[in-house]
């Protein structure tokens, strides 16, 4: 059998016109919003691992009009630079250590003023963050969107619009066997028909099941050898 080369990178970089918006076509419209220099603003996601949060920070800091700074909570420290009309974009502020949480705190007391944006995300509503209180009210009072997920049959029908893009013949019970064995987060699905498409070319076979079980074994070797090393 020849042997399949798995990449999962994504190909394109994450984009608010890329996310499959579902039930968040409000969210997206108030991103958009962000990415022009305004007024103050602040904005916090929440949702589970993998609905896309990450991505729509990414993708509103690539569209961004404006001076922006993407941040990751955990890397955070005790000063955040800031300049008049910017853009900040933190994610996981879940991760923020206490002394960013006191900077964070101090940036919301100057935005007004400064005209800044800030867009936050993290895993829990305002009022289950485990951060200073002062901090976890500030962020309440900002407009809070839980990032909804798509249901599978948003799901399937993304992933066939994808799979048409890229030219790929794939029948309803391919789609169904990946939605029901893969990772369920959209990007993830998404690169696996990218592999399944590399290894159709590679093998000159076409997009069948047994393939695609090939793929995503390779693919699961691949999460058990770099959780073992």
């Amino acid at each position: 059998m020849t042997q399949l080369l798995l990449d999962l990178k994504p190909e394109q970089p994450p984009t608010l016109d890329n996310f499959v918006a579902g039930a968040n076509a409000e969210l997206i419209s108030r991103l958009r919003g962000l990415t022009a220099r305004g007024n103050f603003d602040a904005v916090y996601l929440w949702g589970a691992s993998g609905c896309g949060k990450s991505h729509l920070l990414a993708a509103t800091v690539a569209a961004a009009r404006r001076p922006s700074v993407l941040l990751a909570g955990g890397a955070t420290g005790a000063e955040i630079a800031i300049a008049p009309g910017m853009l900040l974009v933190i994610d996981d502020v879940q991760a923020l250590g206490e002394a960013a949480q006191v900077a964070l705190f101090r940036t919301f007391n100057a935005a007004r003023l400064a005209g800044l944006a800030i867009l936050l995300a993290g895993s829990e509503p305002p009022a289950r963050l485990g951060l200073r209180e002062d901090l976890r009210t500030r962020i309440g009072q900002a407009l809070v969107y839980e990032v909804k997920p798509l249901s599978d049959d948003e799901k399937s029908a993304a992933l066939k619009r994808h799979a048409l893009m890229r030219g790929m013949k794939v029948d309803e019970g391919l789609v169904r066997y990946l939605l029901s064995r893969g990772r369920r987060d959209l990007n993830s699905l998404m690169a696996v028909l990218d592999s399944l498409d590399r290894a159709t070319l590679e093998q000159k076979r076409p997009a069948t099941l047994p393939l695609l079980k090939e793929v995503m074994q390779l693919q699961f070797d691949t999460d058990d050898e770099s959780r073992s090393v």
